[in-house]
Parts: C-alpha cells; structure tokens; sequence
C-alpha cells in the first residue's frame, strides 16, 4: 500500500481575511497588555528583581508581525494568481 501526502491546507492559515487581520490585531493588543500586566506583578512584589518578562514581549513584536507579513504576502500572491 502506498501512503498518500496529505496536502496541507495553507489558505486555512494564511490567507488573511478581515476576521483574521481583527483577530491578529487583538492578540497583538492582548500580548502587550499581559506583558505589562505581568511586568507590574513582578515588580510589585519582588522590586530587587531588575528582569523582564520576555515571552509575551517576543509574541507581540516579532511573532505576531511576522505573522502577518507572511499572511499578507501570501493573500497578495494568491490574489494575483486567481486574476
């Protein structure tokens, strides 16, 4: 028996539509909000501690943004090959 490629569906993922861009837009806003919030707990707290909370900071500057440049170059493409 061969074993068939499943085709992985990147319209699914990447194909930026306005419910898409609102939902990338809120967790951007979501990201930044928890970085601060959590950032404020620390310091509250522990004041001595001179760190940062990077996890939410990274998701709010590089992987959200990333995301959507990709899916924006990618609805472009699609656009331009369904003309």
């Amino acid at each position: 028996m061969k074993k068939r490629k499943k085709n992985f569906n990147w319209d699914k993922w990447l194909f930026l539509s306005w419910k898409k861009l609102l939902w990338v837009i809120f967790s951007w806003f979501v990201a930044v909000v928890l970085h601060n919030v959590i950032y404020g707990i620390i310091q509250y707290f522990n004041p001595a501690f001179d760190g940062d909370e990077a996890f939410f900071f990274i998701i709010a500057t590089i992987i959200i943004p990333l995301y959507f440049i990709v899916s924006l170059i990618y609805t472009l493409i699609q656009k331009i090959k369904r003309r």
